[in-house]
């Protein structure tokens, strides 16, 4: 086994490069002809059957969005067309690594996905309860999955693997950052912020577009969990957050969120100090302040979990007209991933099953397939161009254009700093959830066997300050590596 291996696809073609996509230059999008990428996320989603390869437990509700603030200035979607408006929708919420019956108390980012019924088709969000993530490119994305699941040996969960992976990709320090502070294990799903995470783009009526981000601010207040009172409900009341969400709308506790936006100028994604499309980090609320969009609100509880929560299918790649994606790379894997992932667990035709379906009329040229239930079109013709009347594009809803250059190649992002916004979030914190922090990173990096990794992490969180490196180190009963200080 000393003998170097080489890595290859599935036909045994040696691959070149297995950390960054093919994009059209450093900022992209992602190119179709990354076949390796493709064949990487495409068999990664059918690892699990049948339940979700990430995302696996979850909890959901429907209810309705009602627009309270006027951006028609910024987008020409039809749900958020007027102040007062309102749209039914359905959401549900989950934890992301652990299995169908996991605990919900895990320390474990969760996941905030949501679809809008609206009057120009479903309208999907896809995001998590933090405003950043552990990769930026899709391509790594099977790779830190099968970190955070068991062991393919031992079937354990395992420690050594996370923090490998996490110390070979200081990218990920920001969300490490994040999921061992306090908001690490939400106390329920009412009681969380939920982020699209990724920048996207709106497009008004007169043509002229803007980079987004959302937030959604829970009205129940943040509370979250420490770690002996997780790990104790994990063994009480595994389903203490689903059966939370559950109750409350039940007694009429409706729980509901402040929809709110960063818009930011598209000449400034140029000139921006961090790469506004590289989703591991933030914009400051400085500089581009929350601008008020709407609110959100739970009302009804599912009638059947799995018909409902179980079969809903969500992918970021379900937009309108005025809504429209970014570069950003692990944005870019995602619009296949998510709907791939949904034709195998669900089937070609999982947006015919009830909990998906539009409210408005679907028309279209696709037929047949597994499960196919309503008319299959009836006896509309299955092809275009035709001369007999069929469905036709509507021009002016075509997405938006921006430039893009650069030599087709994999290649990273041009910005490599992993270490001042974790650095800043770390001195924000007052000191005894600094404590909490440490003790928890502590914790989880115990039972790593290799002391190289744990030095290696060590650095990243020495380079993003000082004091949080010193102190894990210490914990650890280790010294800070001489190279950092």
């Amino acid at each position: 086994m000393n003998e170097k291996s080489y890595l290859t696809n599935q036909a045994g073609a040696p691959i070149g490069d297995n950390q960054n996509s093919i994009t059209a230059g450093s900022r992209g999008p992602t190119l179709i002809q990354d076949v390796h990428l493709l064949e990487k996320l495409a068999h990664f989603n059918r690892e699990r059957i049948p339940e979700r390869v990430v995302h696996a437990k979850g909890a959901g509700a429907h209810g309705y969005f009602e627009v309270t603030n006027d951006v028609t200035p910024y987008t020409k979607a039809d749900f958020l067309s007027e102040v007062g408006k309102k749209t039914p929708m359905f959401a549900r919420f989950s934890t992301v690594a652990g299995e169908k019956g996991s605990a919900d108390s895990l320390r474990d980012p969760r996941g905030f996905a949501l679809k809008f019924y609206t009057q120009e088709g479903n309208y999907d969000l896809v995001g998590n309860n933090t405003p950043v993530f552990f990769i930026r490119d899709a391509i790594k994305f099977p790779d830190f999955i099968h970190t955070q699941k068991r062991n393919a040996n031992t079937n354990l969960k395992d420690p050594n693997a996370v923090w490998d992976f996490f110390s070979l990709s200081p990218e990920s320090l920001h969300q490490v950052t994040i999921l061992h502070s306090d908001r690490g294990v939400p106390a329920t799903y009412r009681h969380m912020n939920g982020y699209g995470s990724h920048t996207f783009k709106w497009t008004n009526a007169k043509g002229e577009s803007f980079w987004i981000k959302y937030h959604f601010k829970t009205e129940q207040g943040i509370h979250n969990l420490d770690e002996a009172t997780s790990i104790k409900l994990a063994g009480e009341n595994p389903d203490h957050a689903t059966e939370d969400l559950y109750v409350s709308i039940e007694e009429g506790h409706y729980p509901a969120w402040k929809v709110y936006v960063q818009i930011m100028p598209l000449e400034d994604a140029n000139s921006y100090r961090f790469d506004p499309f590289d989703v591991t980090k933030v914009w400051s609320h400085k500089d581009y302040p929350l601008v008020e969009v709407g609110r959100m609100v739970l009302d009804r509880n599912p009638e059947n979990y799995f018909a409902e929560v179980e079969q809903a299918a969500f992918s970021p790649g379900t937009l309108v007209p005025g809504i429209d994606v970014s570069p950003d790379k692990m944005l870019q894997g995602r619009l296949f991933a998510y709907s791939d992932a949904h034709r195998y667990r669900v089937g070609a035709n999982h947006e015919l099953l009830p909990i998906n379906r539009p409210i408005v009329q679907v028309n279209n040229y696709q037929r047949d397939g597994a499960m196919r239930f309503d008319n299959n079109g009836s006896q509309q013709i299955n092809y275009e161009p035709n001369s007999y009347g069929g469905p036709t594009e509507t021009p002016e809803n075509k997405q938006a254009s921006y430039p893009v250059s650069g030599m087709a190649d994999s290649v990273s992002y041009d910005h490599h700093d992993h270490f001042t916004q974790a650095g800043d979030l770390y001195r924000l914190m007052p000191d005894d959830e600094k404590e909490r922090l440490i003790e928890n990173i502590v914790g989880a990096m115990k039972p790593v066997e290799k002391e190289e990794i744990k030095l290696r992490q060590i650095e990243h969180f020495y380079k993003a300050d000082p004091d949080y490196g010193t102190r894990v180190a210490q914990g650890l009963g280790l010294s800070v590596p001489s190279s950092v200080q």
